[in-house]
């Protein structure tokens, strides 16, 4: 099993510990890297088989529709980085004696279907129309046995790959996209399953790094429609219908299978036991830090929080674990004891050793499960994303079982995060005045976000833009943003689960004092207001420098911004 070896850094030191149990099963030797010219042959040799959100949004995508939809500011649903799929190719048929043309058709060749055009668009919107039936992620039942009987009927495509498996509370949806860049520049071909998405629904269910196309969304959905209507009409009269969330994840594991992809990097829905997603048994399961939020499902209290989350950690699998409360730590390894799970801790066998601030981004020097990975170029801000690539890394180094002195090849490590995109987080959508996006949408990732923007930006001010949804902890949303921001300006997002705006506006005045606080009916509007604020002055281009405005408090809201600034689903 890996383990990690402190170097003499003379920095911060982690202490060396020795995991139970063996090697890693079915990942290929990293001795004698020389012998790798690129990193292309490392890959997991076989896959052997165990036992057995931010909640989501949950109208036909809003957001997307407030730029205009396909006629709107992103240009339509533009290319996503799918292959474009063909129509039929039409029978070439000619005389014995006459050389046919491969043009010269009966007609000429019959035109390339976009994937993600028009209609395309439409038939995705109607099947979101009828997934919007079923129960929304905001309702739970907590039970695992009708995602249990889709995959069975399926043919068990959740089996077909090996799966990194990531939960925690903050900084899933990063982890888990730096994990797919590790493990696609490592060679591997990659499916990442996420939840909520920001603008389109297809992001969720990405292949080779990027989001499949309306038109493939709308063929898996039909694909396992009637079994799922089988799955609904076994249970009891009173029994709940699968709902959408597990529906996706059903055709989430389906186009895995299709593809095929050589592993799959799946985010938790919520909590961990009884999401849908832990139907599959993760090789390696990641811990980001663990805090309170969606209090109406899994409750106020951490420790049981961490055990719902826990649920995750697989006999014989690896779990490598973020910095976390130590009360929340004592649940994970009691866990990780129990199913005879092999351990990695941030702060032990891995971590961050230094991190400077660079333009547009990071430099790291991180201790990786094999050594010290150092020159590493992270383009994200904040002291919290260089932790989740330091999770991400030992993560990817559990799957391929690196270890003392066995490494992952470097240079294919600082190539996989110098590329990483991470949209709505801490994104800079224009430039004079700086306008930022994040997705932070509890009190700990504001908390997180504030403490990024005060340490890596130099504003002179800094207007933010606030719309939560009505069931988060707004008040330690505004408590956490406080410190960072001049002004804020409260508005209510598309989502028919936003906060109502004067019940905002009344908990911003009480935080900010009401000086500090504009309304406004609309994200248009809003952004515009926190605009005209940072440009204020007499000298509009000296006033302009240094001010910036943040628009946060919730995934639909980043998304909804995104599409008001023009930019692609991704």
């Amino acid at each position: 099993m890996p383990r990690g070896e402190a170097g003499d850094s003379g920095e911060e030191s982690f202490d060396t510990e020795e995991f139970p149990g063996g090697e890693v099963r079915g990942r290929p030797e990293l001795s004698d890297l020389d012998s790798y010219a690129g990193v292309d042959e490392l890959g997991p040799r076989s896959h052997e088989y165990g036992d057995d959100s931010e909640t989501s949004l949950d109208g036909p995508d809003a957001a997307y529709s407030a730029g205009g939809g396909a006629g709107g500011g992103i240009g339509g649903v533009g290319q996503l980085g799918d292959n474009v799929v063909l129509g039929p190719v039409p029978d070439l048929q000619g005389t014995e004696d006459l050389e046919l043309h491969e043009l010269d058709d009966q007609g000429g060749p019959e035109a390339a279907v976009d994937p993600n055009g028009p209609e395309a668009r439409r038939e995705l919107l109607k099947v979101e129309a009828e997934l919007n039936q079923r129960w929304p992620e905001t309702k739970i039942e907590p039970s695992l046995s009708r995602i249990s009987a889709l995959v069975n009927v399926l043919g068990e495509p959740h089996r077909g790959y090996p799966v990194l498996q990531v939960a925690g509370t903050n900084g899933k949806g990063s982890t888990t996209r730096m994990i797919d860049a590790l493990l696609t520049r490592m060679g591997l071909r990659v499916g990442r399953y996420t939840s909520p998405h920001l603008q389109l629904v297809t992001e969720r269910i990405a292949l080779d790094g990027a989001p499949i196309s309306a038109a493939r969304y709308v063929d898996l959905y039909h694909d396992i429609a009637p079994y799922v209507a089988m799955v609904d009409g076994a249970g009891q009269p009173d029994a709940p219908p699968m709902s959408k969330f597990e529906v996706l994840t059903g055709m989430a594991f389906a186009a895995f299978a299709d593809a095929p992809v050589e592993a799959a990097v799946i985010e938790v829905g919520m909590g961990g036991s009884w999401d849908a997603t832990n139907v599959a048994d993760a090789d390696v399961a990641a811990i980001t830090p663990i805090g309170i939020d969606h209090v109406e499902y899994l409750g106020s209290d951490l420790a049981g929080i961490a055990a719902e989350k826990a649920g995750i950690i697989k006999s014989g699998s690896v779990v490598v674990i973020a910095e976390q409360d130590p009360e929340v730590l004592k649940v994970l390894l009691a866990r990780a004891v129990e199913v005879d799970a092999s351990i990695a801790r941030a702060g032990s066998e891995f971590g961050v050793l230094s991190r400077e601030i660079a333009v547009g981004g990071q430099l790291l020097k991180l201790q990786g499960l094999g050594g010290v990975y150092d020159e590493i170029f992270l383009p994200l801000h904040g002291a919290h994303q260089a932790a989740n690539a330091s999770l991400a890394l030992a993560a990817v180094e559990a799957f391929f079982g690196a270890g003392a002195e066995r490494q992952l090849v470097i240079e294919a490590v600082r190539e996989a995060f110098a590329e990483v995109e991470m949209p709505g987080r801490l994104e800079r959508v224009r430039s004079a005045p700086t306008v930022l996006l994040d997705a932070a949408h509890n009190p700990h990732g504001a908390k997180a976000l504030a403490a990024a923007v005060a340490e890596e930006f130099a504003f002179r001010r800094l207007v933010g833009v606030v719309a939560v949804m009505s069931d988060k902890d707004a008040r330690g949303i505004l408590e956490a943003l406080e410190p960072a921001i001049s002004d804020i300006v409260v508005t209510v997002n598309n989502s028919p689960r936003a906060m109502p705006l004067e019940e905002l506006n009344a908990l911003a005045i009480e935080v900010f004092g009401e000086d500090r606080v504009i309304a406004e009916s609309a994200m248009d509007s809003a952004i515009e207001t926190a605009i005209g604020l940072v440009e204020q002055g007499d000298n509009p281009e000296e006033s302009m420098s240094g001010g910036g405005v943040l628009i946060t408090g919730s995934v639909f809201t980043a998304g909804e911004a995104r599409t008001l600034f023009g930019k692609e689903p991704s």
